[in-house]
């Protein structure tokens, strides 16, 4: 049978994709995988592949972690029918390991290690993949990074720095609009010289050109983003604007493939959840038909829409819920393009500077745990915090958050040191102005910043300053000068 002969087909290549494999020839098989038409691709050709470009990936240049990326993606694909296979666990670690993004490695090894099927010469041996771990854990407890985010920050605006005139000069000449997927590609090149992945949009504004990063709702992604944009050059600043969020824009619509929406073809319902906290729950009429077939395009397109409407810094700092309705409620909406309006009436204000919203810190209060062995900022009496997810993530027990920080060479953390001096010497007031002197010490300084402060507590043992590093190395070292003291 035709099924039959195509099975038979892709056994023999997989044979031979083994003894390439064996004599170290990975670019042969994936030149003779990917020959093979998609639709055609199954879990072991997949997996072949993976491993080839697994094997041809090299750690630190661009082309390089390409392919690892690759690698991943395609065996994602096949997760839900392979995640309980050693093959699978395996190369999934070593390609996020190799991509120098050890804290995602790791469960992927454990679980290798778990279903690692004993001696096979074929294989890696179980000590190897213990070796993987320990580095893992040694790499993930103290990052020290090939190229921190504030070098990598630096690189990329050299680049861009170097390259600008001719993104200029493209956008100019593309009177058409049919260069985009080009200019977006090269800027994107440009960008992941500093950040592992980013979203961003190009533009220009009839004075100036534009590029704007948006952090797509992630607050602790919006810190990079605003420390990546206050370091633009001077020489890049005088053709560019380089903005932090997307910016409302009256009368805007939004198209995707054959679907067009705009401000005036929603209508919203807005739920008061607290303080400056709002609940939002939209309906569109025309993207019904999406909602049932993609509901994730139909998402992004509203919530994408609302952005634009509101802006999307005034968006991520006072809408904290968002629903896409399939029928519309009883009670009167409004249209959407009404909303700044009215979030103005409620005396909102609705700038766009992210400072102003990553400034805004919130307190907090906890039941400390009296066990002077319990894990450290368990003790925590009361707290503040600009940056609720960092906070949230660790007393979780989410590493997401911490993975994609240190994927661009980034770190959060916190500095603790003990109270009962503190204490006994003068009091509370001590206390704080002892915190104080020390997030003067980190912070001060003439060159760029090496951590942005986001918070601190008080607990019943220790005290705690909170921050992200952008250079974990100077950070350390400005701790530990200000600690010898």
């Amino acid at each position: 049978s035709k099924s039959q002969k195509e099975e038979d087909v892709t056994m023999d290549i997989l044979q031979q994709c083994q003894k390439w494999h064996e004599n170290d020839e990975h670019q042969k098989i994936i030149d003779a995988l990917e020959a093979i038409p998609q639709e055609e691709h199954t879990a072991d050709i997949d997996m072949e592949l993976a491993r080839a470009y697994n094997n041809l990936g090299a750690p630190g240049e661009p082309e390089g972690r390409r392919m690892l990326k690759h690698a991943i993606e395609l065996m994602q694909a096949h997760e839900e029918e392979l995640e309980e296979t050693y093959s699978w666990n395996f190369r999934m670690g070593y390609a996020w390991y190799y991509l120098d993004q050890e804290g995602r490695a790791i469960p992927y090894l454990r679980k290798a290690l778990e279903l690692h099927p004993g001696d096979d010469p074929k294989l890696n041996s179980r000590q190897d993949i213990e070796e993987f771990l320990e580095d893992c854990t040694r790499r993930t407890s103290l990052p020290r990074f090939a190229e921190c985010f504030r070098e990598r920050t630096e690189t990329a605006w050299e680049a861009f720095a170097e390259q600008e005139a001719a993104l200029r000069r493209t956008m100019d000449e593309d009177k058409n609009h049919e260069r985009g997927e080009e200019l977006i590609g090269r800027c994107e090149a440009i960008l992941n010289l500093a950040f592992d992945s980013v979203s961003f949009e190009m533009g220009y504004n009839g004075e100036k050109y534009e590029l704007v990063l948006t952090p797509e709702g992630d607050k602790v992604r919006l810190f990079e983003l605003v420390y990546f944009q206050k370091h633009a050059p001077q020489k890049v600043l005088k053709h560019w604007n380089i903005l932090v969020g997307r910016q409302p824009v009256e009368n805007i619509g939004l198209r995707s493939d054959r679907w067009e929406v705009s401000g005036d073809d929603v209508q919203i319902w807005v739920e008061e959840l607290d303080k400056n906290s709002f609940g939002l729950s939209a309906y569109c009429e025309k993207l019904l038909p999406l909602l049932r077939e993609e509901e994730g395009r139909a998402w992004w397109m509203l919530t994408t829409l609302t952005d634009q409407v509101l802006g999307e810094i005034p968006h991520m700092r006072y809408i904290d819920f968002f629903d896409v309705l399939e029928a519309p409620k009883e009670a009167s909406p409004i249209l959407l393009s009404a909303l700044p309006d009215k979030l103005k009436d409620m005396g909102l204000d609705l700038s766009t500077d992210p400072d102003a919203y990553l400034e805004s810190y919130t307190g907090y209060q906890m039941e400390p745990n009296e066990d002077p062995e319990a894990d450290w900022r368990l003790d925590t009496i009361v707290g503040s915090t600009c940056c609720p997810p960092l906070m949230n993530s660790y007393l979780g027990n989410d590493n997401d958050y911490m993975d994609d920080l240190h994927a661009d060479g980034a770190v959060a953390g916190f500095f603790c040191y003990p109270l009962d001096t503190l204490r006994e010497e003068e009091g509370s007031q001590k206390i704080f102005d002892f915190r104080d002197k020390l997030e003067e010490a980190l912070t001060a300084g003439d060159g760029p910043e090496a951590l942005t402060l986001t918070g601190g507590a008080t607990g019943l043992y220790c005290g705690y300053v909170d921050f992200i590093a952008w250079d974990l190395g100077t950070a350390l070292n400005l701790a530990k000068e200000f600690f010898e003291d």
